[in-house]
This record gives C-alpha cells, structure tokens and sequence, in this order.
C-alpha cells in the first residue's frame, strides 16, 4: 500500500477518487465533485487544499480530501473514504495518519486541530438509514471508527449554514443532522471555543462570503470559552 499526495490537476486518479466518493459515501451529492477538486488541488494561495490517495498495484484504496485554514491554523476534512474491498487492512488509520502530517507539512507545524463534520445517527431519517444501506456504511459504525481514530465530539450545537433540503429559505436552510468532531493530539478533555469559531468562519467564508460566515460561526461559538470533548459516538449535550 502506498499513500501519494496528488498535486498534478490532470492527474486521472482524481477522477477514480470521484467515483470512490459516489460509492462508498451514502449522500455524495453533499460531497466536493472531483471536477471542482482538480481546481482546488492547482489553486495557489494561503490555503492548502490537499488530496491523499491509498494506492496498491495501480488500484485505489481509499482517499481523503482536507484544507489547511491559514486563518485559524487548523485543518478541516472534506472527505475520506475506504473501497469497501479494501476495509478491515488499517487503510482508513493509514490515510487519517498520512493526513495529519500533512497538515503538519503544510502549516509549517502550526496545524493545531483537525475538524470534520459527520451524520449524528439519532438525527438520521429514515429514507437516510436506506440510503446507508445502499452504500454499505452505517452511521453508527462511522462515528465509533471515528473515535478509534481520536476524533471526538465537539459540545456544541452544530448547522451547517446553508445546503438543508428547506425550499422555503435561502440555499435551503441549514443542514442539522451532523455534529462536528475535532482530532487534537493527545485527546484534551477541551478545546477552546474561539479555536472553533475561527475555523468554521474560515471554512464557510468561501460559499457564504465573509460576513455571514463570520456571523455563523460567533452564533455557533455561543459566548463559551471552552468546550468539551465527548467521546465521538455520543451527539453534543448541547443540542440534548
């Protein structure tokens, strides 16, 4: 198994790591498509968007797809995804490790956390449930592999600001079924806060310009200081 960062935009793997996403993810329209990450792996800029790909003989494994965030010094992950094929050989462990010492690489070693955003199974509906059945992954399953991973809930209430399926609201609402997860070396019982906030306003600011990022992210962050980290199966207290 070889682990090979892609940095050429023409490069036909990109294209393999697309179809991986539309197998193996339940919702990939949600997804980045790989038309879009070729011009996002040749962007030059503060921001690093960067692409891993698992490899053996010339067939693909798995992958991930993540953002270095110059602006809060911390990393966010789009996407990473096993070939069912492939799953139970430790590809998912590899790719989470080759992931963040790229982070690492990239940031110059200031990357301090890495956050992904992931289904809360609770909040799952059941046309969902099917649809994770179709694609071989369960969201249960998803969250405890997290976990193993050293990812953890972060207590706060998250939304995604836009992308709900609300035709009544702007961009369709926001998303409400998923819960952010933060991975910090060493798994502290906490996190600070403002650490969050400056990560989604850095991530959001692209799709929603700068001030209803920045918007969305102080409402997230909710006056708090620090905030707990719960075990990566269990959904945040605060929305309970």
């Amino acid at each position: 198994m070889n682990i090979r960062r892609v940095t050429d935009p023409a490069d036909p793997a990109i294209a393999a790591f697309g179809r991986l996403q539309d197998l193996v993810y339940f919702e990939p329209e949600m997804l980045i498509p790989a038309r879009y990450i070729s011009q996002l792996i040749g962007q030059r800029g503060a921001r690093q968007n960067v692409l891993l790909l698992a490899e053996e003989e010339g067939g693909l494994l798995g992958g991930s797809f993540f953002h270095f965030l110059p602006e809060s010094g911390t990393g966010f992950s789009s996407f990473l995804g096993v070939d069912r094929t492939a799953r139970g050989r430790g590809v998912a462990r590899r790719l989470h490790d080759a992931r963040w010492h790229a982070l690492k690489d990239v940031s110059n070693g200031e990357c301090r956390a890495l956050f992904i955003d992931v289904v809360n199974p609770v909040r799952e509906s059941a046309g969902q449930r099917e649809q994770e059945q179709r694609a071989g992954s369960d969201a249960t399953q998803r969250r405890q592999s997290f976990h193993a991973l050293g990812f953890r809930t972060v207590d706060l209430a998250y939304e995604q600001p836009v992308g709900g399926d609300n035709p009544e609201l702007e961009g369709g609402g926001p998303v409400s079924d998923m819960d952010l997860l933060a991975y910090l070396p060493g798994t502290p019982p906490t996190l600070p806060a403002a650490l969050v906030r400056a990560t989604m306003q850095a991530y959001w600011t692209p799709w929603l310009g700068l001030q209803r990022a920045e918007q969305a992210a102080l409402k997230l962050e909710a006056g708090q200081r620090e905030v707990k980290l719960l075990p990566a199966w269990e959904g945040p207290a605060a929305r309970n």
